[in-house]
């Protein structure tokens, strides 16, 4: 008898398999298990990956020779955080690594454990959030990286000003799946839209179909250019979102420089590669027998400017030598 498996099943068994291995191999060498909760998807996370991996590699760490990874993706479900942090804490890993979850869904991860360590990286300040007492001295279960995208939005709706100078109306896609996150957003965007004689048009999507639905909407009522909101589920459908724009001809801005890699046409905040690097440097850390509460949270202090020429060719706009000179990077 012959028995048929479908991929998608195939490929959850031998996930699940490998996971239930690695917990195994660990016990079996005493080495340590870190859990690693990702903000997206597997497939849009590789160079996020080895950016951890090399972050872990600096304290002497290396997977599958004296440390194991578990891994959990939430795919912008950041709903899900209780659930998986809760099975990492059945497991008893010896660390929880979240790089590029928001400060909601790490409050949350530190409701379900007071003890495991969390190193985190959020793009919001981590005092204000409540999910350290300070900034030099944590004094909880969490440390990490405060990676800066809620205070750059104003300088980004500046940029994106510099480039389409004759804009008069812009609208803001928020992700409504991380409301606190969405909420402050549109107020620091519409602060920054009322210094520049700016009208906002607010859209939300969590989704890949919402995000279609939204950028139809655009199609429609055709906004001068478009804010894509700081998220780490807009990250992993950064090829989706720069497409659309460029099917639909919108200007648009974007938080990260991988946006700009996959055909945005513009981005400026902090590198997420270096922010995992640097979770991965912490965690290890931790895992040499640093306490989170003795490691401050770290910020960065270099943020890029990245313009997608053959974007701005494609969509007609000719971008001021003002903004070349700035740029850290033009994609030709």
């Amino acid at each position: 008898m012959v028995i048929r498996i479908g991929r998608r099943k195939l490929i959850a068994a031998l996930g699940a398999a490998a996971a239930s291995s690695i917990a195994a191999r660990a016990q079996q060498t005493a080495i340590p298990v870190i859990g690693y909760i990702g903000f997206g998807a597997l497939e849009n996370s590789v160079l996020y990956l080895a950016a951890f991996r090399r972050g872990l590699g600096e304290t002497g760490f290396v997977e599958g020779q004296n440390v194991a990874i578990e891994y959990r993706w939430l795919e912008g479900r950041y709903d899900r955080m209780p659930k998986v942090t809760g099975e990492f804490t059945r497991d008893a890993v010896a660390v929880i690594a979240t790089p590029g979850t928001p400060p909601s869904a790490v409050r949350a991860a530190m409701a379900v454990t007071a003890t495991i360590p969390i190193v985190f990286g959020v793009g919001d300040d981590p005092v204000k959030w409540g999910i350290v007492a300070g900034l030099g001295q944590p004094n909880s279960n969490a440390t990490g990286i405060n990676f800066f995208v809620s205070e750059v939005v104003a300088k980004r709706l500046e940029l994106l000003r510099e480039l389409v100078p004759g804009a008069a109306r812009v609208a803001v896609l928020l992700n409504s799946a991380d409301p606190a996150r969405a909420e402050s957003t549109l107020k620091d965007v519409q602060a920054a839209a009322n210094t520049l004689a700016l009208q906002v048009q607010v859209l939300n999507a969590s989704t890949s179909h919402q995000i279609e639905a939204a950028f139809a909407t655009l199609a429609r009522e055709r906004p001068d250019a478009l804010f894509v909101g700081p998220d780490g589920f807009f990250n992993s459908r950064r090829v989706q979102l720069a497409m659309l724009a460029a099917r639909h001809a919108i200007p648009t801005t974007f938080a990260v420089r991988e946006y700009a890699d996959a055909g945005g046409l513009m981005s400026y905040g902090t590198s997420l590669a270096d922010m995992h690097r640097q979770v991965g440097i912490y965690t290890g850390r931790i895992l040499r027998g640093v306490k989170p509460a003795d490691l401050p949270v770290m910020q960065p202090v270099k943020f890029e400017l990245v313009i997608n020429m053959q974007t701005a060719s494609m969509l007609g706009l000719h971008v001021p030598d003002s903004l070349l000179a700035a740029a850290d990077d033009v994609i030709e």
